[in-house]
């Protein structure tokens, strides 16, 4: 049935939720993800499906906005200075990979007989990735701040770029009777136009620097919630329709915008206001790129769709790999970049309605390409699913971290993260000698820059705690967070190293309970003790004095170590929850003398 009308608009965004309600839940629990769940919804209630809504352009026109958003977002996590330490992926990648696979997919296109025109302007519209798509999958999998979505980042933000000269090429390769008169103005228009792409980015720039931040501030001062998420909606598409208007990307626009407020105090406020209309119209992109793909061109041309998106993508996963390895990426990260980046993108439907009005290239070969980009598009989750699922594992790359080998200290330290970090910085003040492994290689190249000697090593293998010298070690101090391992390193710290104490970070309560089984001397419940600070401050907010407050502590501590007592056999190990009691309190009332120093 068709949805038409305007008594009918509520219906019709009812269907919409109704279809991703349903299928975006059910793809994710068969582990085919979200992305694809949107595409197969927007393909069964579009045009070639139940056909609920025959115009998929105009939702896709008004989605494009969830893009816009997603960008902006990603600007604000991005100050001017980390983006200026990412020009070299910027211009020196992301132009080395645009050159390449554009050269050889336009080999391709005219392997299958087509003009070197028309196989150009295919070409360089199947380079433009789908940020949308790209990103949505970074996300899922918290990939987006890591080095290697953020060379990706840094890609996409290029390709973002290239829709401006890619447009102005159409108008060169255009036919003479598609220019005006006899083209002796095309020249000048060119100009005018970067022209007024400057003077937009200029316009945008000026707002963010003087503008934006004194118009939050009074807006703040107003108390007003949702004038202030009004006011966030309004830069992220005001920058958008800036953007349009000097002929560039509304998303690039919405990125500029997110930089310029990156170190506003302002920020984390408009990243919880944007976000929710981010997600919502990102999905609805993704029904309308379900809904545009034409069934009835597949079935007539499906021989030419399906060779041209398994060569295109075929070629461009290729390129990007070698482009990658070329640039000294690791096998896994090069190859994850190909699986991720070898569809076309959202702006090649601008790229080709744009050659056709040109006369570029003619109705079918658009008809063709937007099927062979939505199809590839659409095959993109399976096959970062498919790839997740039989890639073999890369070699950790060991540059610049050395292995832990003989090696002697008062304490041991295993696993270097936020708390292993945190309690460091006590030993290191009483002067003690510290060995620190870690088996993150990033996370021992991030910590050298802070001077800290991490050697890399998996503290639950015996051997590995003998060459750490764990043996001679008064005390070893775990630190994961890896339940597991932590139980593992505590059973065979208690046979190489018997005479130290071993001092465990505790995931939770039943976590604690297996580590005194263990053998473990010491387990701190990484959510107690912080509990217990808070519990401690919220009763003195109620009037109680520190005496007091201590006292109600130390009762809620008793009961606890009794509770913990039944819950392991025969009470012995209730004693080590006490003693521990008694360090923390003792450790209250230090830092509550005025001698006493801070450290966060």
């Amino acid at each position: 049935m068709a949805v038409d009308g305007g008594s009918s608009d509520l219906l019709q965004v009812v269907m919409l939720l109704s279809a991703a309600v349903v299928a975006v839940p059910l793809f994710k629990r068969l582990g085919l993800g979200s992305v694809l769940g949107y595409l197969a919804a927007g393909l069964a209630i579009g045009p070639f499906g139940l056909a609920w809504f025959r115009d998929p352009h105009t939702i896709l026109h008004t989605a494009e906005l969830g893009v816009v958003m997603f960008l902006f977002l990603i600007g604000l996590e991005m100050r001017p200075s980390h983006l200026w330490s990412l020009r070299r992926a910027i211009f020196g990648l992301g132009s080395l990979q645009v050159v390449v696979c554009g050269a050889l997919m336009t080999l391709v296109g005219m392997g299958f007989g087509f003009a070197w025109q028309v196989s150009l302007i295919s070409a360089m519209g199947f380079v433009l990735t789908s940020t949308a798509i790209v990103m949505q999958l970074l996300g899922e999998r918290g990939d987006v701040a890591a080095p290697r979505g953020q060379k990706i980042v840094a890609i996409l933000l290029f390709e973002d770029l290239l829709i401006v000269p890619l447009l102005a090429l159409v108008a060169l390769l255009a036919p003479a009777s598609a220019a005006h008169g006899d083209g002796t103005g095309a020249a000048g228009t060119n100009w005018g136009a970067i022209g007024l792409a400057l003077g937009a980015v200029g316009v945008l720039v000026a707002a963010g620097r003087w503008l934006l931040n004194p118009m939050f501030q009074v807006l703040a001062r107003s108390k007003a919630r949702e004038v202030m998420t009004a006011a966030a909606l309004l830069v992220v598409l005001g920058a958008a329709l800036l953007m349009q208007l000097g002929g560039l990307s509304m998303a690039m626009g919405a990125f500029l915008a997110g930089v310029l407020l990156s170190e506003s105090t302002f920020r984390h406020q408009l990243e919880a206001d944007v976000e929710p209309f981010r997600g919502l119209l990102l999905g609805l992109f993704f029904l309308g790129v379900g809904m545009s793909l034409d069934l009835s061109v597949v079935a007539a041309n499906w021989p030419l769709i399906a060779a041209g998106v398994l060569s295109l993508m075929g070629t461009k996963a290729l390129c990007i790999y070698v482009v990658a390895r070329l640039a000294k990426s690791s096998h896994a990260d090069a190859l994850d970049r190909a699986v991720l980046m070898a569809q076309g993108g959202e702006f090649a439907f601008v790229l080709f309605a744009a050659a056709m009005a040109a006369g570029v290239i003619d109705p079918v070969v658009n008809a063709n390409m937007t099927a062979i980009i939505v199809l590839s598009m659409a095959l993109t989750p399976l096959s970062v699913l498919l790839h997740k699922r039989f890639a073999k594992s890369d070699t950790v790359s060991m540059d610049g971290v050395e292995a832990v080998s003989e090696h002697t200290a008062n304490v041991l330290i295993i696993g270097f993260g936020r708390v292993g970090q945190i309690a460091s910085q006590g030993v290191l003040a009483r002067g003690a000698t510290l060995t620190i492994i870690d088996h993150d290689t990033q996370v021992i190249r991030d910590t050298s820059a802070y001077g800290f000697k991490v050697y890399y090593g998996d503290g639950s293998r015996p051997e590995v705690l003998h060459a750490a010298g764990a043996h001679q070690a008064c005390a070893v101090l775990v630190c994961v967070d890896d339940k597991a391992a932590a139980t593992r390193i505590a059973e065979n710290a208690k046979h190489v190293c018997p005479q130290a104490q071993v001092i465990i970070r505790a995931y939770d309560r039943e976590h604690a309970v297996e580590l005194a089984k263990a053998g473990a001397d010491i387990y701190v419940r990484e959510t107690f003790e912080s509990a217990m600070v808070l519990g401690r401050e919220a009763v003195l907010a109620t009037g109680a004095s520190v005496e007091e407050a201590d006292e109600v502590m130390a009762r809620v501590r008793r009961r606890d170590a009794e509770r913990f007592e039944l819950e392991v056999a025969g009470g012995l190990f209730a004693g080590r929850q006490l003693v521990l009691g008694n360090m923390v309190k003792r450790q209250h009332q230090i830092e509550a003398s005025p001698a006493a120093s801070t450290a966060s």
